[in-house]
């Protein structure tokens, strides 16, 4: 798929009226000029995230079909304090040059916001964001400039939370621990990561193999890190080439020895087990750290009780992606601090100002409450926006992530020592 797509979700009721009165029109990025409640203008916003199909690239399609749903819900029920949420999509591509467009195309509707998005180029989208003072709230942490970027509101620690949690988990299960990650800027911050985590319990320093993204096998870099774990554990954090490497580790591990597999949400999660044989799959038993409770938890009904009525069936929606769990937590984030404001107009500045002088947001326990102050903020230079530096640590069992602890694990002295 190429080029970018913006689309808009209109409530039913404004499709009813609409429709009634014959008076259908559509402009600009498919924008329907739909009647505000009680005189209070609508909020329109956009959600961006890669929608490929290539083997080797990223595909978040949920999180843009998880905002659109969001939104019917929200407007079936008369829209956030009053106002219509009218969501634009856009395809970022998984490129730089796709986020930037994307990232344009926000500052020509003149959004309020840019919500639940993903995007490895931050360096590219936040540019256009902030020069017209658009705020970035709860991107999925792909990217490092999120959590510097004065207009982002980081949800979660993104994956600086993820390793330092990881090498929390792993001290109480392994004795060695060797770590598969790739050759870019932000696996070199990798090792370090873990291994502050990993000090916790006292352990030495991962062993640390290097590997390129999008490989088609992983022979050499499983047999090594088989050799180095001898019997403990083998993180991999490659993204989409998790699966690939985990293929060439069991096929290997029957003869050369065993040890237990581990990783983060995002290149493992419930849809990934799923798809390599449930129970029978090569992640039974891994350990594996998240952002949120375990796909399971009952604190996620509401969401699938909105995917279920709302979504339409649309099969791009899994309710165990970390991705859509992350855009359904930003969109509860704009729902608060709209509700806050109490505006008869909300724009991108209204919000920033609201939320950086204390908004707080419940999330239902899918996260701690969140605030962005700047009292609440970890103080890492490299991280500076993280306010939620909370993980979770989850089990594969019988094919399902289980939770592992009983709450949160707060990671951030780990990263301040990282730091």
């Amino acid at each position: 798929m190429t080029g970018w797509r913006c689309r808009i979700s209109p409530s039913p009721r404004t499709i009813l009226t609409t429709v009634a009165t014959g008076a259908l029109l559509l402009s600009g990025c498919g924008v329907l000029p739909g009647a505000s409640t009680g005189g209070r203008e609508p909020v329109t916003v956009m959600t961006w995230a890669p929608d490929t199909t290539g083997a080797d690239e990223v595909n978040m399609a949920g999180m843009p079909a998880m905002a659109t749903a969001y939104a019917r819900w929200v407007n079936d029920r008369g829209g956030i304090d009053g106002h219509e949420l009218k969501v634009l999509t856009c395809n970022e591509q998984d490129t730089a040059s796709g986020a930037s467009k994307c990232a344009r195309r926000a500052v020509e509707a003149d959004v309020a916001a840019v919500v639940g998005s993903y995007s490895r180029f931050g360096r590219a989208f936040l540019a256009p964001l902030e020069a017209a003072g658009i705020p970035y709230i709860g991107g999925y942490g792909a990217s490092a400039d999120e959590f510097t970027s004065y207009l982002s509101y980081p949800v979660n620690g993104g994956q600086p939370a993820l390793l330092a949690g990881n090498g929390r988990q792993l001290t109480a299960a392994c004795e060695r621990v060797a770590l598969v990650r790739p050759d870019t800027l932000v696996g070199d911050t990798m090792p370090g990561l873990l291994d502050t985590g990993l000090g916790i319990g006292k352990h030495a320093r991962s062993y640390d193999i290097v590997t390129t993204e999008g490989a088609t096998s992983y022979d050499e870099e499983a047999a090594r890190a088989i050799e180095h774990a001898d019997g403990g554990c083998v993180t991999a954090v490659l993204g989409q080439g998790t699966q690939t490497f985990f293929d060439s580790f069991r096929r290997l591990e029957t003869e050369d020895g065993e040890a237990r597999i581990s990783s983060v949400l995002g290149s493992v999660g419930q849809s990934l087990i799923d798809r390599t044989g449930g129970a029978d799959s090569p992640f039974e038993g891994a350990l594996v750290t998240g952002w949120y409770p375990e796909p399971g938890d009952a604190r996620w009904n509401e969401m699938r009780e909105v995917i279920r009525k709302y979504a339409f069936g649309d099969n791009r929606i899994d309710p165990g992606d970390t991705g859509v769990q992350t855009t359904w937590i930003a969109y509860t984030v704009l729902r608060a601090v709209v509700e806050a404001m109490d505006q008869p107009e909300i724009t991108g500045g209204g919000i920033s100002v609201s939320l950086n002088r204390g908004t707080e947001v419940d999330t239902g326990g899918l996260t701690p409450v969140l605030r962005w102050r700047f009292q609440d903020m970890i103080g890492v230079t490299a991280y500076g926006r993280i306010v939620n530096a909370r993980v979770t640590f989850q089990v594969v069992r019988d094919g399902r992530l289980t939770a592992g602890n009983d709450d949160f694990v707060d990671v951030t002295n780990i990263l301040l020592d990282a730091g």
